[in-house]
């Protein structure tokens, strides 16, 4: 094949978009004018849609000293056809809905995502949250390390005089050491 050429995918319009993610949803505006206009809206040579992170609306991942956080688009899905478990130290987030009526026709969903939890992370503090507008928030809180070390704090006191006496030795010995010293 002729490098001039590589990554070329063929005309705009020959290409599936049934392998785009976001399938079933409206089509994106950048899809519309590649339709239209495909010379004026992007590279000839790479005709990939444009800024594809923009509309990404799939699962994003934070870990901080404090917590782990998780959130994710489940926008198509009822509360009821989400569960979240943990198993084996893993968050494990299902959604399934049965055949729905859209735009379109008909439409059958299900995911299944599995995130590791940090080893600091306890998986007792796993908690789950369902935004108005789609967006579940999963937070697990992270273990306090434990340190190797502690500051012992210091009282202070009144004077004190240490006389060290051995009851053996009589007190004439005692006295010589001491004068010796």
């Amino acid at each position: 094949m002729n490098p001039f050429f590589m990554g070329f995918d063929g005309p705009p319009l020959t290409r599936s978009r049934f392998v785009i993610p976001d399938f079933g949803l409206p089509m994106p505006h950048d899809h519309i004018l590649q339709a239209i206009g495909p010379m004026m809206t992007r590279d000839p040579y790479r005709p990939w849609p444009m800024a594809p992170a923009e509309r990404d609306f799939g699962s994003t991942i934070k870990s901080d000293k404090k917590k782990f956080h998780v959130t994710m688009d489940v926008q198509h899905f009822a509360p009821e056809e989400i569960t979240v478990k943990i198993v084996d130290n893993y968050v494990v987030i299902e959604g399934k809905h049965e055949e729905k009526k859209d735009e379109h026709g008909f439409i059958t969903r299900q995911f299944t995502r599995k995130y590791a939890l940090p080893q600091d992370c306890d998986p007792d503090t796993v908690e789950s949250k369902l935004s108005s507008d789609g967006v579940l928030s999963i937070i697990a809180r992270k273990i306090a390390a434990a340190k190797n070390e502690r500051n012992v704090p210091i009282t202070q006191t009144g004077p004190v005089r240490m006389e060290i006496k051995n009851e053996n030795v009589p007190q004439a010995e005692q006295n010589a050491e001491q004068n010796a010293e």
